[in-house]
C-alpha cells in the first residue's frame, strides 16, 4: 500500500504503512494532515482515517511477509484530489485583484456630484479644500458636518443602495466560486488552507472582507500594510488569509 500525505499543498510521499504509523507514533505527522491511497475517492484527514488514533488499520488490508525498500526515484502518481497540483498565487496578482475590487467602490464617491447643482459642487471643493489646511481636529470636525450636510438625502440613499448591491455581487462570486470580481478577472481564488476546497461565506466574506474593511477603516494604514507583509511568507498568507485559515491560489 502506497501512503500520499498532504499538509498546506505540499505533497509528500508515497509511504508504506508502517512508515505512515512510525510517523503518528513520532508525531512527524499529525491528524489533522490530509491522506490518500488507493481506493480512496477523495483526501481525507488522517483523524478520520485511524478515527482519532495514532495507528492506521485499513479495513481488510493484509500487511507484507517483508517491508517494501522505499525507492526514492519513484515518482508521484497523479491522483484524484484538490492539493496535487495547486499554485500559489503571487503577491502583484494578488494586489492587481485588489486594486480591481477597490476601482469598483468608486462611484459610490461619485454618486453625490449628481445630486448637487453648479454652486453646491463649488461649495463642496471648497470645503475639501478647507478640511486639507486644516490646522484643529476640531476645524476638520466642523468642515465635515458642513460636508455631510451639503450632500441631500437622496445621494446618501444611492450610495447606500450601491455599496449594499456591491457587496451582495461580491459575496454572491465569492461564495459561488471563492473570487471576488478582482479575482476572477486575474484568474486566482480562495480556497481552505488545509484542505485546498471551497470556503465557506462566513470565512471568505465576513472574516475575509468585512472585518478587515473596518479594520482598515480604523486603523489605516497600519493594519494594510501588517496584513500584506505576512504575505511575503513562504505559505504566502496574508493576516486575514491567517485569521479565515485561507490561501489564494492560481485557477
Amino acid at each position: 500500500m502506497q501512503i500520499y500525505l498532504a499538509r498546506n499543498n505540499q505533497q509528500a510521499g508515497p509511504y508504506t504503512l508502517e512508515q505512515l504509523n512510525q510517523m503518528l507514533a513520532s508525531q512527524q505527522v499529525l491528524l489533522t494532515d490530509l491522506a490518500w491511497h488507493e481506493g480512496m475517492t477523495e483526501w481525507k484527514a488522517l483523524g478520520e482515517l485511524t478515527q482519532g488514533k495514532l495507528v492506521y488499520t485499513p479495513t481488510g488490508y493484509v500487511p507484507p511477509t517483508h517491508t517494501p525498500l522505499h525507492n526514492p526515484t519513484i515518482t508521484q502518481t497523479k491522483v484524484e484530489g484538490n492539493l496535487s497540483k495547486t499554485e500559489l498565487a503571487s503577491v502583484n496578482i494578488r494586489a492587481l485583484a485588489k486594486i480591481i475590487d477597490l476601482l469598483l467602490w468608486l462611484p459610490a464617491a461619485a454618486i453625490p456630484s449628481f445630486f448637487l447643482n453648479a454652486n453646491q459642487v463649488n461649495e463642496l471643493a471648497s470645503i475639501q479644500q478647507k478640511m486639507q489646511a486644516a490646522y484643529t481636529s476640531t476645524q476638520a470636525v466642523q468642515l465635515q458636518q458642513q460636508l455631510f450636510a451639503l450632500i441631500p438625502i437622496e445621494a446618501w440613499q444611492t450610495m447606500f443602495a450601491y455599496i449594499i448591491i456591491m457587496l451582495a455581487i461580491q459575496a454572491f462570486f465569492l461564495a459561488k466560486s471563492g473570487q471576488s470580481i478582482g479575482k476572477k478577472l486575474t484568474r486566482i481564488k480562495i480556497v481552505d488552507a488545509d484542505s485546498g476546497e471551497k470556503v465557506n461565506l462566513t470565512r471568505i466574506f465576513l472574516l475575509r472582507s468585512i472585518v478587515f474593511i473596518i479594520l482598515n477603516m480604523l486603523f489605516m494604514p497600519f493594519i494594510t500594510i501588517a496584513d500584506y507583509l505576512f504575505a511575503l511568507g513562504k505559505d504566502r498568507q496574508t493576516l486575514h488569509d491567517k485569521l479565515a485559515k485561507t490561501i489564494v491560489i492560481k485557477q
